[in-house]
C-alpha cells in the first residue's frame, strides 16, 4: 500500500453532493500532499467538476460508480441491489485494501449494513457504534453510540466505553478519558433497565475511567470525555445540541441588528463573538466513525459542507497513524479472551 494516507470518498453520498464533496477534497490535499483521496461516483460529473480546481493530480483520483443509494432508501435492500453505488464500490475498496478509509455523508443505515456486511467487524466487537466528537466548554467530546444502534445490551456499551476511550486517548490525546453514561439523574439507581444493568458492569471495567452518571443538560459543560447511551437516544442529544446552537447564533444575530446601539455594540463585540462560535463548530471535528470495525468508515453529516469534508479527510490521517484499529484488537480484543478463559 502507498506510504500516502489512501482516503476513499463517496462524492454522490449527501445534501450538497458532489460540489461539497471535491472542494473539501481539494482543500484537504492542497493543505497535505501526505494524502491522496478516491472520488468514487459517476466520472463524468466528477471530471466535470474537478475542473473547476488546481490541484496536484497525483493526490485525486476517479473511481467511477454509476449508481447512488439515495437517503430515503432501504439501508439492507440498496446494499444488495445496488452493487454498482458509490457506497458500495467504495466499502469494497476499503475491504480489499485498497485505500485506508472510506468516508460517506450518503445514507447512515446503508452505510452501517455495508461496513458490517462488506468491511466487517473486529472479532470481538459485538457492535460497532458511531462515534461522533462534538464541542463542549472544556474543549471536545465523544458520543458513542451518535446513531447506529438504536436497541443494544449492557454488553455493548461497555464495549462502547472502551473504545471510546482508546479514540479520545490516543486520536484526541485526552489521558485517561472520563466516562459517564447517559441517565436521567446523577443517583445509580436511577434510569432505565439498560441504564441500571449496565452502571455496575462499568464500575467494574477495567482500563476505563467510569466517572458514573450524567445528566444531558450537563453534557455542554465538558463534565465527562466520552458519553455512553444508545443510539436512539445519542443520536436525539447530539441533533438537539446541533439544532439548538444553530438557533441560538440566529437570535443572537438578530438582537445584535435590532437596534442602532445594538449594531454599535455588535462591531465592538465582533471579533470575541466569532472566536467563541468558532469554538463551538462541531464540523472542524470531523465525521463520526464507525468503531470495531476492520477498517475505517466514517459518516459525515447528510448536510456536510466543504469543511467538514475537508477535516473529516484529515481526521482519517490521525486515525491511521495512531493504529485505532490496532489499539482496539490489543486493549479491548485481548481482554475478552482473557476474561472467557
Amino acid at each position: 500500500m502507498s506510504e500516502k494516507m489512501l482516503v476513499a470518498l463517496d462524492a454522490m453520498g449527501g445534501d450538497n453532493a458532489p460540489y461539497a464533496m471535491i472542494e473539501g477534497t481539494v482543500n484537504a490535499v492542497n493543505g497535505n500532499n501526505n494524502i491522496k483521496v478516491v472520488l468514487v461516483g459517476k466520472e463524468e460529473i466528477i471530471s466535470q467538476e474537478l475542473s473547476k480546481y488546481k490541484y496536484n493530480a497525483d493526490q485525486i483520483e476517479i473511481v467511477n460508480a454509476t449508481e447512488v443509494i439515495e437517503t430515503a432508501e432501504h439501508p439492507v435492500a440498496a446494499i444488495k441491489k445496488k452493487k454498482d453505488s458509490s457506497m458500495v464500490v467504495g466499502l469494497h475498496l476499503l475491504k480489499d485494501k485498497k485505500v485506508d478509509a472510506f468516508v460517506s455523508a450518503g445514507n447512515s443505515g446503508a452505510l452501517l449494513t455495508g461496513g458490517l456486511g462488506i468491511v466487517g467487524r473486529i472479532r470481538g466487537i459485538e457492535r460497532p457504534p458511531f462515534g461522533a466528537l462534538f464541542p463542549v466548554r472544556t474543549g471536545v467530546c465523544l458520543m458513542c453510540d451518535s446513531g447506529a444502534n438504536v436497541d443494544v445490551r449492557p454488553s455493548h456499551m461497555v464495549q462502547f466505553a472502551q473504545m471510546g476511550s482508546i479514540y479520545m486517548e490516543h486520536v484526541l490525546g485526552i489521558k485517561n478519558p472520563r466516562v459517564a453514561i447517559v441517565n436521567i439523574g446523577a443517583e445509580e439507581e436511577k434510569g432505565n433497565a439498560l441504564v441500571k444493568e449496565t452502571f455496575p458492569l462499568l464500575k467494574e471495567c477495567e482500563g476505563i475511567n467510569f466517572i458514573g452518571s450524567i445528566e444531558a443538560r450537563d453534557i455542554p459543560e465538558g463534565y465527562a470525555d466520552v458519553i455512553i447511551c444508545d443510539g436512539f437516544v445519542g443520536n436525539v442529544i447530539l441533533k438537539l445540541y446541533e439544532g439548538l446552537s444553530s438557533t441560538l447564533l440566529s437570535v443572537i444575530k438578530a438582537g445584535l441588528k435590532s437596534t442602532v446601539m445594538s449594531k454599535v455594540g455588535a462591531a465592538l463585540a465582533l471579533p470575541a463573538l466569532k472566536k467563541t462560535v468558532k469554538s463551538f463548530d462541531a464540523t472542524k471535528y470531523g465525521g463520526a466513525p464507525l468503531l470495531g470495525l476492520n477498517g475505517l468508515v466514517v459518516k459525515t453529516h447528510g448536510s456536510a459542507k466543504a469543511v467538514e469534508i475537508e477535516n473529516t479527510i484529515l481526521q482519517c490521517d490521525m486515525f491511521k497513524k495512531q493504529a485505532i484499529n490496532e489499539k482496539i484488537k490489543e486493549n479491548l480484543v485481548l481482554n475478552k479472551t482473557k476474561e472467557e478463559n
